[in-house]
């Protein structure tokens, strides 16, 4: 059993055929290990861009790869086509996080349109896996955390390696790795990526629901019962989209309490998730101190498919 840990460096480079700047690959960098999750191999090749002479300054300091260096590389084919050999008997792929995925397929899609692919069979996000462990261990943080900053929490030295660029970002990844490791959960994370749907979900950007009439809303998840009460509600005023929530003021047809309905949707790949909120009424007549005392606002998530 042979893993791989993949890492990518790339430069925001201007693409005048698509008219927009692009994530593109200078340095593909990958360790293999075997089944005890030990380096047997390494692989390191810098890229001569087929769309530019320089690299930007930025890319340059913190990957040490100058624009000299660029133009020495080989061509981005011939590294795909090398990778591939390097890594042709992996089962798993690993990289930290799932950005590499994103960058691959627009590298792919831009300048490997009749070109070898990368060869990734099942894929796991090996941040995913770290954070989960260090969640585990008390760390509270909710958002991604850096490769650097997870191996200090972790107990483990970067000194010996130049981070930020892919191969030495590989070998900080395999000693996280074999810290973190479990094997059920490690299975568990894997993805299998020739699935037929694999690509189209990575592709897939989530994105909230501006339209009212747009017809993945459940009409019934504009409707809201009184606070209060717990009865039915009119609905006083249309529906007005406000910073992703569907506002409007609503009244309860038993006790006349007033109050505020919010409702949020958010298409993702498999369903819609939607968000409900009750606020405080403020009468357009009256002033703050003359409105009427609502309870506090209550929020709820549902995911409806």
């Amino acid at each position: 059993m042979e893993y791989i840990i993949l890492d990518l460096e790339w430069d925001s480079i201007f693409y005048k055929p698509e008219k927009r700047f692009v994530n593109h690959i200078l340095q593909i960098g990958a360790v293999k290990l075997n089944e005890n999750l030990d380096v047997i191999d390494t692989f390191s090749e810098t890229i001569c861009s087929q769309i530019t002479t320089k690299v930007s300054g930025r890319f340059a300091k913190l990957t040490g790869i100058t624009s000299e260096k660029m133009r020495a590389g080989i061509p981005f084919v011939e590294a795909v086509e090398r990778y591939n050999e390097f890594c042709k008997n992996a089962e798993v792929t690993m990289t930290w996080s799932n950005s590499d995925l994103y960058t691959i397929i627009e590298n792919q899609d831009l300048f490997l349109k009749k070109g070898p692919k990368f060869l990734i069979k099942g894929y796991l996000d090996l941040q995913k896996l770290v954070q989960g462990k260090l969640r585990e261990n008390g760390y509270e943080n909710k958002n991604q955390i850096s490769l650097e900053g997870a191996a200090e929490l972790l107990d483990i030295s970067t000194d010996n390696f130049d981070l930020h660029t892919a191969l030495d970002d590989c070998k900080a990844c395999a000693l996280m790795l074999k810290a973190c490791y479990e094997k059920q959960k490690f299975d568990s994370m894997v993805k299998d990526t020739t699935l037929p749907d694999f690509y189209d979900r990575l592709r897939f950007k989530a994105y909230p629901i501006s339209d009212i009439n747009d017809s993945n809303i459940n009409r019934n998840e504009l409707k809201f019962t009184c606070p209060k009460c717990g009865s039915k509600t009119e609905r006083m005023r249309p529906f007005k989209y406000r910073n992703r929530w569907f506002v409007a003021d609503f009244k309860c047809t038993v006790c006349d309490f007033k109050f505020n309905g919010r409702v949020a949707f958010k298409k993702t790949y498999d369903d819609l998730q939607v968000k409900h909120k009750v606020c405080e009424y403020k009468s357009r007549k009256k002033k703050n101190n003359d409105m009427q005392s609502v309870p506090k606002a209550v929020s709820v998530a549902e995911n409806r498919e």
